[in-house]
């Protein structure tokens, strides 16, 4: 890739190659059959070996080249060692840097990894949940996101195994989608929310929006990818369970695509470098084509003043 081309379509050239070579470690991983399984915060916030692994090969890449980009991931004790993507095997995204961002310098860039997003139901064999999520953030808001499925058509004889979509904001918001098609939601109202972090105050706000079907699964680059695949309306977690390397990668997907992320009170998410990395005050997120206004509005106060940031 020339020097000449801009910072961000060379990066997200390089997040592709990068996620979709650790989905490969991802499968390795569970190939192989010890997946060292460690709990973190609690019994459900589960680290295997392929967390570990992935991380260390997507920062050893994108730090080898990239060095003054911001790096941030889930597995923060796993930030070096890892095998690196050659330059030579990344191939150049055809996608228009908005002009925006055409000046950006790699000092301005926060990159948020999330190696193995659903190690839960990695662990317990949900593979379609499972996601490799790197979003690309500058000036505090997400810029670009790539969301690799190691598992995707895993069930499917004879299919090739794994997709990788990604995404670039655009200036005005809506931008460029590589790696789908975007379909429109089903007839009625169906809510993704999450499978292992439910409680009142997520029932409640999911109940709220007269949901149809309600899916329950794991990872929020899975939910968000239900959007867009057109299975669902609305990804409603009204909870402090998520971080930003859960969210970075797929909001920036999902507005390119011309949908909506926010937090459950409809404020904006932050991803520069200092900022807390737990998500305090939830997600809501709307398909593309949907008034994410109405969705917020069905949420009760009771359920916004729940979460403080």
């Amino acid at each position: 890739m020339a020097s000449a081309t801009p910072l961000l379509p060379r990066l997200l050239s390089s997040c592709v190659a990068v996620a979709n070579n650790a989905g490969k470690v991802v499968r390795d991983v569970l190939k192989q059959g010890d997946l060292q399984i460690v709990q973190k915060e609690h019994a459900k916030d589960l680290q295997t070996e392929a967390d570990r692994a992935a991380q260390r090969y997507i920062v050893s890449s994108l730090a080898s080249h990239f060095p003054n980009i911001t790096l941030i991931g889930e597995e923060d004790d796993e930030l070096k060692g890892g095998e690196v993507t050659a330059l030579a095997s990344i191939e150049p995204i055809n996608v228009t840097c908005p002009q925006h961002l055409a000046n950006l310098t790699e000092k301005q860039v926060v990159v948020w990894v999330d190696p193995l997003d659903g190690t839960s139901e990695y662990t317990q064999g949900l593979l379609d949940h499972v996601t490799v999520l790197i979003g690309i953030a500058a000036g505090g808001k997400t810029v670009a996101g790539v969301i690799h499925q190691p598992y995707y058509n895993y069930q499917t004889s004879g299919a090739e195994l794994g997709r990788t979509v990604w995404g670039v904001v655009g200036e005005a918001g809506k931008g460029e989608i590589g790696g789908l098609t975007v379909l429109p939601p089903p007839s009625g109202c169906v809510v993704a929310t999450t499978r292992s972090h439910a409680s009142q105050t997520v029932n409640d706000a999911v109940t709220s929006c007269n949901p149809t079907e309600v899916l329950r699964v794991g990872g929020a680059g899975h939910k968000v990818l239900l959007l867009l695949d057109g299975h669902a309306h609305a990804y409603v977690f009204a909870s402090p369970g998520c971080k930003k390397w859960d969210t970075c990668a797929p909001e920036a997907v999902l507005v390119a695509a011309g949908g909506t992320l926010t937090d459950i009170k409809g404020d904006p998410i932050l991803y520069h470098k200092d900022v807390e990395h737990r998500n305090s005050t939830g997600v809501l997120a709307t398909a593309p084509g949907l008034d994410h206004l109405e969705f917020l509005n069905k949420i009760p106060n009771s359920v916004k003043n729940n979460l403080q940031k």
